[in-house]
């Protein structure tokens, strides 16, 4: 896979049944797809998905889906239907690298300035806080050369303390206009598909 950002829903009821099957009808392919000690590491990955497919790792996780696109190569809908099958759901994704690095910096800097760690699972409360606060990072960023938007404006009300989080970090950092845009479209995107969602939500991100 390309250096991409998967945002990724689960839901464990099915893993339970679909991918745990997949994985033991399948054994000898998904093995390839593990490290050091690959049967030992299957049996646990089965485990976990019987349990909860919540309870894997970001690496058992990655190598689910490095199997899953092994089986589509050329077809990368299909993975995604296929993984929607199985209990995994990919609802948003971030392919340009530059964007990705740059989501990634946000992110940190929110961390760091929230002290608040947002690990590669987290709840859709704590993430939606996040991307409230890069909605106004680069709002605040593209008002600077004449223009805003309307989502930003209604928030601003309800996240006043965020906003203020947005304005202290955008005077020390600054940004790139054409990264604004561009990550503004993700903010948004990603604020209406998690906004009303309870669970978990994963960031996953391929190297």
């Amino acid at each position: 896979m390309a250096k991409e950002l998967y945002f990724i829903k689960t839901n464990p009821n099915i893993a339970k049944i679909n991918l745990y099957n997949k994985l033991c009808r399948e054994e000898e392919n998904i093995i390839r797809f593990l490290h050091a000690d690959a049967k030992v590491s299957l049996e646990i990955i089965k485990n976990k998905v019987k349990d909860s497919v919540e309870t894997l790792s970001k690496e058992e996780l990655s190598s689910i889906l490095n199997w899953f696109g092994s089986i589509y190569p050329a077809d990368h809908e299909e993975v995604k239907t296929q993984l929607f099958i199985h209990g995994i759901d990919i609802f948003f994704e971030i392919q340009e690298e530059q964007n990705v690095e740059t989501f990634r910096e946000m992110l940190s800097d929110y961390e760091n300035y929230s002290q608040q760690k947002l690990d590669f699972m987290v709840d859709a409360q704590n993430f939606n806080r996040f991307l409230v606060y890069g909605l106004f990072f680069t709002d605040i960023a593209l008002k600077e050369k004449g223009s805003c938007t309307v989502l930003s404006h209604y928030l601003k009300s309800d996240y006043a303390s965020l906003y203020t989080l947005a304005e202290d970090q955008f005077r020390k950092k600054g940004s790139d206009e054409d990264q604004d845009l561009a990550l503004q479209h993700y903010f948004a995107e990603l604020y209406d598909l998690t906004k009303f969602y309870k669970g978990s939500i994963i960031q996953l991100h391929t190297t």
